[in-house]
């Protein structure tokens, strides 16, 4: 029984570099050059040597919102992806089915403003502004490793289509255009601080809790931009349904939510701010 720990906790601290080495190599000539160069965008985001059980599902969910569907082989990258994540779980490699979180973005891709155009302002949470500066410092922090790993891919003359120096452009360039976009939010940022006093209306950045009128169960969420939603931490949007239901009510209200089904009613117990 130990030995059998021993092997599992192994294959739980796997590097992504290891996993990536042992499913391309375990695929046919054909499939390992279809795959290659998305798997190793992936993991050059995440770090080649990171353990494979450290990657979360939000992290997975929040590298492909970074992805293009603007891109015309976007599905198609996704599905090589998914393929990768699905073998990794069935190996033991990662707890969870990280494949699931990889989703397409439909209707997702940026829109490009005309030359002098300003940007829409995003509203945020001082929570969600302190999150995006962490993001944007940690990024930066990057940007030179990523640099350096365009020179060593550049290097490789032997390796057949040199697909990692492919990966490794991609890499940097995604790094560079998200630390581009991270730097005009927060330069054009509308940040939410919330009224005082007793008669409080939701808004973003506010905490509700909700009471299912008909079942009485009690629900907790904390109203976002769309640019800060976590469901893993219960962080929806003001433009999700439940969000749009409750943005501007106040505690005692109900409020109605509409599902495929029937509509649910909601009463409003609480608003923490």
């Amino acid at each position: 029984m130990e030995e059998t720990n021993k092997v599992s906790n192994n294959e739980h601290n796997l590097t992504l570099s290891e996993a990536a080495s042992r499913f391309l190599g375990g695929l046919a000539s054909e499939k390992r050059e279809a795959s290659q160069q998305e798997v190793y965008r992936f993991i050059r985001w995440f770090g080649r040597d990171r353990p494979f059980g450290d990657v979360s599902a939000p992290e997975v969910d929040n590298y492909a919102e970074r992805l293009s569907s603007s891109d015309t082989d976007y599905e198609k990258k996704l599905g090589l992806l998914r393929a990768f994540l699905s073998h990794a779980r069935k190996e033991g490699w990662s707890e969870i089915n990280l494949a699931a979180h990889l989703k397409a973005r439909k209707g997702k891709a940026r829109v490009q403003l005309a030359k002098g155009e300003p940007a829409e302002p995003a509203t945020l949470s001082r929570e969600g502004l302190a999150e995006l500066e962490a993001e944007l410092a940690s990024l930066k922090s990057r940007r030179s490793s990523a640099i350096e790993e365009v020179r060593k891919a550049a290097a490789d003359k032997d390796f057949r289509e040199n697909a990692p120096l492919e990966a490794a452009r991609q890499q940097h360039g995604q790094l560079v255009g998200r630390i581009k976009e991270l730097e005009q939010i927060l330069k054009t940022a509308v940040i939410v601080n919330g009224s005082k006093g007793t008669n409080l209306k939701v808004n973003v950045g506010d905490t509700v809790v909700l009471q299912d009128t008909a079942s009485g169960e009690e629900s907790r969420y904390m109203i976002v931009s769309p640019r800060e939603v976590d469901p893993a931490k219960s962080r929806i949007s003001n433009v999700s349904p439940i969000g749009k239901a409750v943005i501007g009510r106040g505690i005692g209200e109900v409020v109605e939510v509409a599902v495929p089904s029937r509509k649910l009613r909601y009463h409003i117990k609480s608003i923490e701010r």
